[in-house]
């Protein structure tokens, strides 16, 4: 857990996020339809993944996303990771991977407070418990759907370099940074850059047992 009085939790964060998140959740919605039709009529439902993550001050908090991989997927193939040419990615969820559609149902996360439209990147609770006091400086922030190691190479970062980024963040935390991280990323997305990293494998992971 983070002191609260070591917290960065500025009032303009949650502010901004309301006035980002609310006009990008309506303007998706078309996009969130098209998309929940297309994996129930491929691999039927669940629809959306749900997967306990860490949040701000070390609490958990239940994230959202398009599912993405076939039902069974933790007993199979890589495991926990997943790479390039997966099998048990679906054709949709390949395709929703690619665009980073996926994780379009985190708008929700953002508009209940859980999230921000800025921050690093959610992370699992055996991720955190591995944190040194320095890494867990990355909590003293909301996590993001997009973040500074998301506009710099994502996956193509390493871990460590992933975690300096998302410290230098919550250190220059401003209205200005954000603004400038939000508008590298449509960029990014259409790029591609990063989705498995330099090894062809992430540690995206899915297992449809918690949905």
């Amino acid at each position: 857990m983070i002191p609260v009085d070591q917290m960065r939790v500025p009032p303009w964060k949650r502010i901004e996020d309301l006035l980002l998140g609310i006009p990008l959740a309506i303007v998706a919605l078309p996009v969130l339809a098209l998309v929940g039709l297309a994996v129930v009529t491929e691999t039927g439902t669940p629809i959306l993944y749900v997967d306990e993550r860490i949040g701000a001050g070390g609490q958990p908090f239940r994230a959202f996303k398009f599912r993405t991989m076939v039902k069974g997927a933790v007993g199979h193939g890589l495991g926990r990771l997943t790479g390039v040419g997966d099998p048990r990615i679906t054709r949709v969820g390949a395709f929703l991977r690619r665009w980073s559609l996926d994780e379009l149902p985190q708008l929700m996360n953002v508009l209940l407070g859980d999230m921000s439209i800025v921050g690093p990147r959610p992370t699992y609770a055996e991720q955190v418990a591995r944190y040194t006091q320095r890494d867990a400086g990355r909590l003293r922030v909301k996590p993001g759907i997009t973040g500074l190691a998301q506009v710099s190479g994502r996956n193509d970062l390493s871990w460590r370099r992933r975690i300096d980024l998302d410290l230098a963040y919550v250190e220059r935390l401003s209205p200005w940074l954000d603004l400038t991280i939000v508008a590298r990323t449509p960029a990014i997305v259409l790029r591609g850059i990063g989705l498995y990293g330099k090894t062809g494998v992430t540690p995206d992971y899915e297992p449809d047992e918690t949905v």
